[in-house]
């Protein structure tokens, strides 16, 4: 990293297991999705990215601005990076949200005896308690004293997807939730994303009301 390699260690050093406290989706303008690669219906697209340390996301501001202007290859084509806007936080104060899934809401429960995971859907017994215990177990790795007392999610509009995560196919879910929890915790979780996979590009959401 161009930025820092100290800041670039503290979250990518593959000796550790490390969570992140941030998550990102993206918008591709008229996508059609094809077997090996994705065609847009104009040569540009967006990326929306949040992180729950404040610090921290100025840091990865600082990092991008680095990458202002370079292309960068990729499979017989090539990015570049030409525009940063950097939004305000919106500061949540109520105790009930409804959002929208900006990127698809992974909701896992691991057994470490046998190293394997049940993926669930918003249709599934057990989906909002799997949830919170995703949010706990975050929470505790990321050292933020926060409470998920009172924290439960409702689909409104839920709806099924499968998406590929290291080559294995998996149920996921999007559309329209309420979300309740105390203030401090939507705040954190509005920057931080929900669920499983979150840096990888799962659990942004944008509030709908």
């Amino acid at each position: 990293m161009n930025y820092s390699e100290e800041f670039h260690m503290s979250l990518y050093d593959k000796s550790k297991s490390i969570m992140k406290g941030y998550t990102f989706s993206y918008y591709l303008p008229n996508a059609k999705f094809q077997k090996e690669q994705i065609s847009l219906g104009m040569p540009c697209f967006e990326v929306f990215f949040s992180d729950a340390d404040l610090v921290e996301s100025i840091q990865m501001l600082n990092s991008f601005k680095t990458m202002y202007g370079k292309s960068y290859p990729m499979k017989c084509n090539s990015i570049k990076l030409v525009s940063i806007v950097a939004q305000k936080r919106k500061e949540i104060r109520d105790s009930e949200i409804v959002v929208k899934m900006l990127s698809s809401l992974i909701v896992r429960r691991h057994n470490s005896d046998d190293n394997s995971d049940i993926y669930y859907t918003y249709e599934d017994d057990g989906f909002g308690e799997v949830l919170r215990e995703n949010v706990d177990f975050m929470l505790k790795k990321l050292d933020v004293p926060i409470s998920t007392d009172g924290f439960s999610i409702v689909p409104i509009k839920g709806k099924k997807v499968v998406q590929c995560v290291f080559e294995h196919m998996i149920d996921a879910n999007i559309g329209i939730y309420k979300v309740t929890g105390t203030p401090e915790l939507l705040n954190f979780l509005y920057m931080a994303g929900l669920g499983c996979r979150r840096s990888e590009g799962h659990g942004k959401f944008e509030i709908v009301m």
